[in-house]
């Protein structure tokens, strides 16, 4: 019996000599063949070690880094070439992404267009601008911004801002004759600025000259001057 066990060991630690011997061969082996690289990018990190050990490669993460397409937790970019060849046994470096920067950024609405790109020069970010018409906000102001700070992840800015109303011109009605408040309540209705002088003289005031003139071209936004008269000039 106790020669039958001796054999028996013999023969186990006959086999390991052999597999350690067949396993040496085998990375010897690798080691000495050159082996193509393949393209990891945007595999995971387990199926990128799967695919380099299946080629008697090895996998090494060497750093994280923001990335607006890759997904978190994915390779972002390999320090060999894909298609290359390498040493078998030989370690591939790759960089993972990090996903993208998630960066607080301003509310501009409201704001002037000047101060607006400011606030996003000093986060690192550019802002597109266009401009359209509004009769409702003042020039060079900020109206809308898209995407909001609440849906931001990493895409341009674009501001939208107001370029004033449209320009439009008319002929200047004429006031003259009218009394104050008239002139004042015809003013309000077609949204004339006005400007006036009044008389030296007491008594009920009416308009005796103007600046432009009846039936002038003005454009919108201009200021139309009323010289009064009082009732004892006449």
């Amino acid at each position: 019996m106790k020669r039958i066990m001796k054999i028996f060991a013999y023969f186990l630690i006959f086999a390991a000599l052999a597999a350690g011997s067949t396993y040496a061969t085998y990375r010897f082996m690798i080691i000495r063949m050159t082996v193509e690289v393949p393209d990891l990018q945007g595999m995971n990190v387990a199926d990128a070690d799967h695919a380099l050990e299946t080629r008697g490669l090895y996998l090494k993460v060497t750093g994280e880094e923001n990335d607006l397409q890759i997904p978190v937790g994915h390779v972002l970019s390999q320090d060999a070439e894909p298609g290359s060849k390498v040493k078998g046994n030989a370690e591939i470096k790759v960089v993972v992404s990090k996903g993208p920067a998630l960066k607080l950024i301003p509310s501009a609405v409201g704001e002037k267009i000047e101060d607006a790109l400011q606030l996003f020069t000093e986060k690192g970010l550019e802002a597109k601008v266009i401009k359209v018409h509004s009769d409702t906000t003042e020039q060079d102001t900020v109206i809308a911004q898209w995407p909001t700070p609440e849906e931001w992840k990493g895409q341009n800015v674009t501001l939208v801002a107001s370029e004033g109303p449209y320009e439009v011109s008319y002929y200047c009605p004429s006031f003259l004759g009218l009394l104050k408040d008239d002139a004042l309540k015809l003013a309000r209705e077609l949204g004339i600025k006005v400007e006036l002088t009044e008389p030296s003289s007491k008594g009920e005031e009416t308009v005796e000259s103007q600046k432009p003139l009846p039936g002038d071209e003005i454009k919108n936004g201009e200021t139309v001057y009323l010289q009064l008269k009082g009732a004892d000039n006449d």
